[in-house]
């Protein structure tokens, strides 16, 4: 049975509607002219009335004699007052649909205006909320003005059709203008099993637990650093939030203690060193720090915790490890490292405050010994030395590391093993002479050979995938393809463009060929390449060995209870095979190890003993 409804003429404002649109910033963007857009262009009226109890009344009222029509709609309590000569106290059911009046339309006086008895729907409710809150136009009429339209405003990707759209149709029915300026659409979350979050299905982590164990950043960090935020869906699993504790809370926690533990008294916050590590980490900083504010100025917290995460990597697993023997040198040697650490992890915790309050929190406090963390200023980008050329150059050689790094793995070859040589391969290489010896170091070979000729080295052919990229191209993609084996094809950014057209990501596969496709690995974010010389002979076995041997007698130290500082005595049982090795870099292995004496037997050793390496055994004592 059809009943008679209420409605907002949406149609007559859609195209103004489309046009205020594109006057909102939407995150993701696509959700604009696309899923939001869309629908804006195919609106229909809108039905606001609801036959419900409860609810916010529909101010108007009729008249209960069709001979005799007239519709009264209210906009305040003083118009009803005036034609009802009763201010109500309540505008809410039963209350309000006692206030009735005789029809001034009709002559004789016998029909009566009355409410009409439905509800407004509560997304009428939802739509009013920017005004209606403040009770405008009756109370903060200038405030509202000068605050409208809200900056921006989060919800569930799905409000585009809710919420989303019903701000958009009153702000631009009664004001002509958005509701709001920007929008955060962000998706939803699932249970582990990739289903929706059901209670009865327990298919989610505990909280408490996850809070007990990791603690509220860990989740904080997961839940901000995910797809969620970019409007995509977040399957939450236990290894997806002990994930986020390995990739920032961990780091910044390690290089914390790792300062502690080396550092005799207190740093200072400097920026003037002249280390090439230290100018490269607080170059790096300063870009940390303007392209934090600017994501987070801009409300994507899932970019600035991937700029977070990323300089975290970079702190640890280079700027720290490269600089460990200035620390272990102590303070006093070298006061740039412990003051460019300590500047470093104090501007850190500023940025990363908003996404790792309780974490940044401890940090913060323990390096200044002041409040909280939370009280300061962000940092300021101009107070750090900003280095680009540096930068680039240093993470090159990062990923120059990183892709020989990965070369080892694959062929089983341990890092304290060192190999003949590396050949780096790069446009422009000559530019990472100077650094030369951090690649040699870092790599552990003993040669490096930089190269412009990449192609000499190994190339990479382009792949067209027909399946992705048929549909958009549609018969164009043939050509595309002949294009490709053809080598008629340039590769600008991410993008090939083949004959003129454009192959996005997914519509193409790149193919290493090389001249020694094991030993060859392409250098991440870079068009170069490197190769491993991996020919081992005895002499870097040896070589190898002895450091395996420091590593050992390092643990045994450790495990001693020794200070970092402590001097000792060492007496080392090896094989027979093994003496000529340890022999010829014994004085290498005391020094690395602050050995004032050591001796080399081929006896088992009495008492208590550790294990060094394996049929190796050492007695360590404090001198």
């Amino acid at each position: 049975m059809a009943l008679p409804s209420w409605f907002v003429n949406v149609t007559e404002i859609r195209d103004r509607m489309v046009e205020v649109n594109q006057d909102i910033e939407w995150m993701p963007a696509h959700i604009r002219d696309g899923q939001f857009g869309k629908w804006l262009e195919g609106a229909r009226d809108w039905n606001i009335s609801r036959s419900r109890y409860w609810g916010s009344p529909i101010p108007a009222w009729v008249s209960d004699n069709d001979e005799y029509p007239r519709v009264d709609v209210y906009g305040s309590l003083d118009e009803l007052e005036a034609d009802f000569g009763v201010r109500p106290k309540s505008l809410h059911r039963p209350d309000i649909d006692e206030l009735t009046r005789p029809n001034p339309d009709d002559p004789t006086g016998k029909s009566t205006m009355r409410r009409v008895t439905d509800v407004l729907d509560v997304w009428f409710d939802s739509g009013s909320m920017p005004f209606a809150q403040v009770h405008y136009p009756f109370e903060n009429k200038e405030w509202f003005d000068t605050h409208a339209p809200a900056d921006f405003i989060v919800e569930y990707i799905g409000q585009t059709r809710g919420w989303f759209y019903l701000l958009h149709v009153l702000s631009t029915a009664l004001f002509d203008r958005p509701a709001f300026k920007k929008v955060v659409a962000h998706g939803i979350v699932l249970g582990d099993d990739g289903l929706k979050m059901s209670k009865s299905k327990g298919n989610y982590p505990n909280v408490n637990e996850v809070f007990d164990r990791d603690g509220s950043d860990a989740m904080r960090w997961f839940l901000m650093s995910s797809p969620i935020l970019r409007g995509g869906n977040l399957i939450v699993t236990e290894k997806g939030i002990r994930e986020g504790v390995r990739q920032a809370q961990l780091p910044m926690w390690n290089a914390y203690s790792f300062l502690q533990l080396y550092t005799s008294k207190k740093a200072t916050w400097s920026v003037d060193s002249t280390d090439v590590l230290d100018r490269y980490i607080l170059a790096k900083l300063h870009d940390l720090v303007a392209e934090t504010q600017a994501a987070l100025d801009g409300t994507d917290i899932a970019k600035a915790c991937d700029l977070v995460r990323n300089f975290c990597d970079a702190l640890t697993n280079w700027y720290v490890r490269r600089s460990r023997d200035r620390f272990w040198a102590g303070d006093e040697a070298h006061p740039e490292a412990f003051n460019t650490l300590y500047t470093v992890l104090e501007t850190l915790t500023r940025v990363a405050a908003p996404l790792l309050p309780m974490t940044t929190e401890v940090i913060w406090r323990g390096l200044t010994g002041e409040r909280s963390v939370h009280l300061t200023d962000f940092p300021s980008a101009e107070s750090f030395p900003a280095d680009a050329d540096l930068v680039r150059t240093m993470d090159e050689i990062r990923g120059v590391c990183s892709a020989a790094s990965s070369v080892r793995k694959a062929h089983k070859l341990r890092n304290r093993l060192p190999l003949p040589g590396l050949t780096v391969a790069l446009p422009d290489s000559a530019r990472l002479a100077d650094f030369a010896s951090i690649i040699r170091d870092e790599v552990n070979v003993k040669n490096v050979d930089l190269t412009s000729d990449v192609d000499s080295v190994g190339t990479f052919e382009v792949v067209v995938n027909a399946k992705v990229a048929g549909p958009r191209l549609g018969k164009d993609v043939q050509r595309v393809i002949k294009a490709v084996k053809a080598g008629n094809y340039t590769r600008e950014g991410d993008v090939v463009v083949a004959d003129g057209i454009e192959l996005n990501e997914g519509e193409f596969t790149e193919r290493l060929v090389a001249a020694n496709p094991d030993s060859t690995a392409q250098i991440d974010g870079v068009d170069g390449l490197v190769v491993l010389d991996m020919e081992v002979t005895e002499e870097l076995e040896a070589e190898g060995w002895a450091a395996d041997a420091i590593r050992g007698l390092q643990d045994a130290r450790k495990n001693s209870g020794f200070e970092v500082s402590d001097r000792i005595s060492v007496v080392v049982s090896v094989p027979e095979d093994k003496k000529e090795w340890i022999t010829t870099h014994a004085d290498h292995i005391a020094a690395e190890v602050l050995a004032t004496s050591f001796e080399i037997v081929t006896d088992a050793l009495d008492g208590e003993t550790h294990d060094i390496v394996a049929g190796v055994t050492a007695k360590v004592t404090k001198n």
